[in-house]
């Protein structure tokens, strides 16, 4: 991945940012294709929109349709018909919705399927697996969201877990030639 400002007012700015699917201008509109499709638009109307990346749910994409059917096409991008870039979040933010079905330790997050009640073992090198199975061209870190409302103590401690999921996750990526990306959930205090 290389970045090219191109213009800078204050604390915005302009660029390009070169991944392996092509060239994303920024700032960007990225259209959610939670399950490797954008609802109601097909990969022509999106480039008809001039979209320049998508943005997949490694989460759901793992639960279903599954890495089995997503590889068997060839990875996400010919799967969806998309040679464009895609950036998969990494699945974090879905199993803390869970709410009560889900078990979060240091490990990783336990929790039960949504669509069939399979127990599931969602940890960073997990995320980094199937992101890879993927072929994202930006993969995200796995990262605890910080609850709200949350206490400073609460706050802090998941902090400090999305660091360490972070340090496991830029592990579990070492030779993936595709870009990693890091979350910053914090919370509601300045410290």
């Amino acid at each position: 991945m290389q970045f090219t400002l191109h213009k800078q007012d204050g604390l915005a700015r302009r660029g390009t940012v070169a991944l392996a699917h092509g060239n994303v201008e920024t700032p960007a509109f990225m259209p959610v294709g939670t399950y490797g499709t954008v609802k109601a638009m097909s990969p022509l109307e999106l480039k008809e929109i001039n979209a320049h990346i998508v943005l997949g749910n490694t989460f759901h994409l793992w639960l279903r349709p599954g890495l089995e059917v997503i590889a068997a096409h060839g990875g996400l991008h010919k799967f969806m018909g998309w040679d464009k870039p895609i950036l998969t979040d990494s699945g974090g933010f879905q199993v803390w919705s869970l709410g009560d079905l889900r078990k979060i330790s240091e490990e990783g997050v336990k929790f039960r399927s949504p669509i069939n009640g399979d127990s599931c073992f969602l940890t960073p090198e997990e995320s980094m697996r199937i992101q890879r199975v993927l072929n994202s061209d930006i993969v995200m870190i796995f990262d605890e969201c910080t609850p709200y409302p949350a206490t400073h103590s609460e706050a802090s401690d998941s902090m400090q877990l999305s660091l360490r999921w972070a340090k496991r996750s830029k592990q579990a990526h070492e030779g993936n030639p595709n870009a990693l990306f890091g979350i910053i959930q914090g919370g509601m205090f300045e410290d």
